[in-house]
C-alpha cells in the first residue's frame, strides 16, 4: 500500500492507501492489480500510427486511451516513459507477409516520395494530437531512424535458432516456440486452421517476416544493407526493437487497438521471447473498435473513416469527439454517429460555460475526488469518472471555489482543457454588446426579421444567443 499524493496549484490533494490501481490485461483475459516493475515508474508503449495517410478518428480512439492511462499514472504519482512509434517503413497491405510495403505503394498511388509521404502525415499526426489535447509522448521514434537497432534484433533471433531463409525473406519460425499464440488464446493449430495467406514458401502459415529482401526487379525507395542482402524490416520487429531500446525489457504497459492482438502483439511477444528470453510487457491492453453507424469498424482499408479535419468541417470541436470517446469504456465498441458526436460537442459547450461563471479555485474535495479517482484506477472507467465529474459540476451545495478546484484536478485525467475555462468569464466586445441591445430592442418591438439578422450577426462574432423568457445569455461558439 502506498499513499499516493495529487497536487494541483490550487492545492494538494492525498489519496486513501487502499486505492490500487487495476488494470484488464489481455495476457491473461482478466483484471489484475498493477504492481510496476521498478516502484513509483511505469514505462508505456503505444503502438502509433503507419503514415501512409491521415490518421482516423478510430485511430484517435485508441490513443486517447493511452494519454488517459498515462494521466492516471501521473495523476497517482508515478513517474511515467510514454513512447508512441512511428511506423514509417515496413507495414505490408493487410497486417501480413503479402502484397506491397504501404509507403511503397502510396508512393507509386501519389508520385510523392515515400519520404515525403512519411514527413507529412507524421507532422499531420503530430498536430492532430495537439489539436485532441493529448499530451505529447516523451518518445516518438521513427522506424526508419532505428533500423541497426532492428538488424541487431533479428540477428539475436537468429542466434538463438528461431529463422530460416526463404526466396523473399528471413522469417520466424512460430513452431519453435511453444508459447506461440499466448495473446490470443489461440493454438498454433487454430492459428494455423484461420490463417488468411496461402504458406507458399514458409515452413507454417503463422511465420512472418523479420527482414523482407528488396526484389531485384522492383526500385524500392526505402531499402537498407543488412547481413542477408539488401531490403526493409518487418513490421512487427520495430516495436520489438524500439521498445526495447527506450523501455527495457520486460516493460510495464503496451496499449493498442484490438486489431492488433491476433497478429502484431502475438508477433512482437514472440520476437523479444526468441531474442531476450522473456516477456516482452507485463500487462498488455487493447481498446475496442470504434464502429461507423453501426456498420463495423471504422478502418482506412474499408474506405469508411473521418479525420479530425472532418469533424471541424461538420463544427465539432476535436475536444468534443475527446468527450464522445471518454463516454465509452475503453473495451466497449462504441458507435461513431454524427448525431452522438454533436450531443457530446453541446455537453461539452455547457461544461465551458458552466465552469467559466466559477470563481478562483482553491481546494479539492476529497471525498468526490477520492470517488473519481476509484473510477479511474478501476481500468479506466471513464464512464465512471465522468459521473464522478458531472455530479460535483451539479452539485449546488458545494462552495464554488472547491467546485472549481476538484473540476480542475478531474479535468488533469479527462483531459478537456478546462483550465483555459475555469473562472475565465467571456469577454464580449463593444460591437457584440451594442448589437445585443439592438437585438433586445428588435424583440421588444416584434421585430423578428431584425431579431433573426442580429443573432445571425452576432454568431459570426464568435457568440451563440441563447433567449430565456426574459433575457438573452451569450454562450461562445467554438
Amino acid at each position: 500500500m502506498r499513499f499516493v499524493h495529487f497536487s494541483l496549484s490550487t492545492g494538494p490533494f492525498t489519496l486513501l492507501p487502499s486505492m490500487l490501481i487495476h488494470l484488464f490485461n489481455t495476457l491473461g483475459r482478466k483484471k489484475e492489480a498493477f504492481a510496476p516493475l521498478v516502484p513509483g515508474k511505469v514505462g508505456i508503449y503505444t503502438c502509433g500510427l503507419t503514415v501512409y495517410g491521415r490518421g482516423h478518428i478510430g485511430n484517435f480512439r485508441a490513443f486517447i486511451m493511452a494519454d488517459v492511462l498515462r494521466r492516471m499514472f501521473e495523476a497517482n504519482d508515478f513517474g511515467v516513459t510514454q513512447v508512441i512509434n512511428i511506423t514509417d517503413v515496413g507495414h505490408l497491405v493487410g497486417d501480413l507477409d503479402g502484397g506491397a510495403e504501404k509507403l511503397q505503394m502510396m508512393s507509386e498511388k501519389t508520385g510523392e516520395s515515400a519520404w515525403d509521404i512519411a514527413a507529412k502525415y507524421t507532422a499531420l499526426y503530430f498536430d492532430d494530437v495537439k489539436r485532441f489535447n493529448m499530451l505529447m509522448p516523451h518518445v516518438s521514434p521513427k522506424a526508419t531512424d532505428h533500423i541497426p537497432e532492428q538488424i541487431a534484433m533479428i540477428e539475436e533471433i537468429e542466434k538463438n535458432g528461431f529463422t530460416y531463409r526463404i526466396d523473399d525473406g528471413i522469417y520466424f519460425d512460430t513452431s519453435k516456440l511453444p508459447t506461440y499464440g499466448q495473446l490470443s488464446g489461440q493454438s498454433m493449430e487454430e492459428k494455423e486452421g484461420g490463417a488468411r495467406v496461402v504458406v507458399g514458401d514458409k515452413k507454417n502459415a503463422s511465420d512472418f517476416a523479420l527482414w523482407k529482401f528488396a526484389p531485384a526487379e522492383e526500385k524500392r525507395q526505402m531499402e537498407w544493407e543488412s547481413p542477408w542482402g539488401k531490403g526493409f524490416p518487418g513490421w512487427h520487429i520495430e516495436c520489438s526493437a524500439m521498445s526495447a531500446k527506450y523501455l527495457g525489457v520486460p516493460f510495464d504497459v503496451h496499449t493498442g487497438g484490438i486489431d492488433h492482438i491476433g497478429v502484431h502483439h502475438e508477433n512482437e511477444i514472440a520476437q523479444t521471447l526468441a531474442a531476450r528470453n522473456c516477456l516482452e510487457a507485463n500487462t498488455w491492453l487493447h481498446s475496442e473498435f470504434l464502429q461507423i453507424d453501426g456498420g463495423g469498424k471504422m478502418s482506412k482499408s474499408l474506405g469508411n473513416t473521418y479525420t479530425l479535419d472532418d469533424l471541424v468541417e461538420h463544427q465539432i470541436h476535436p475536444l468534443s469527439f475527446r468527450l464522445f470517446v471518454l463516454n465509452a469504456h475503453y473495451r466497449s465498441p462504441q458507435n461513431f454517429t454524427w448525431d452522438a458526436v454533436a450531443a457530446s460537442h453541446t455537453a461539452l459547450g455547457n461544461i465551458r460555460s458552466a465552469v467559466r461563471d466559477l470563481p478562483k479555485p482553491t481546494d479539492v474535495d476529497g471525498v468526490s475526488m477520492s470517488a473519481f479517482m476509484e473510477r479511474v484506477n478501476d481500468d479506466l472507467d471513464t464512464p465512471g469518472a465522468l459521473a464522478c465529474f458531472y455530479g460535483v459540476l451539479n452539485d449546488v451545495a458545494m462552495e464554488k471555489s472547491t467546485k472549481a478546484a476538484t473540476l480542475l484536478a478531474m479535468d488533469e485525467i479527462l483531459g478537456l482543457a478546462l483550465e483555459d475555462v475555469v473562472a475565465r468569464p467571456l469577454i464580449v466586445s463593444d460591437a457584440v454588446t451594442k448589437m445585443l441591445d439592438e437585438r433586445a430592442k428588435a424583440r421588444a418591438e416584434k421585430d423578428w426579421k431584425k431579431s433573426d439578422e442580429i443573432r445571425d450577426a452576432i454568431f459570426a462574432s464568435g457568440f451563440i444567443l441563447e433567449d430565456t423568457a426574459n433575457d438573452q445569455r451569450l454562450k461562445e461558439r467554438w
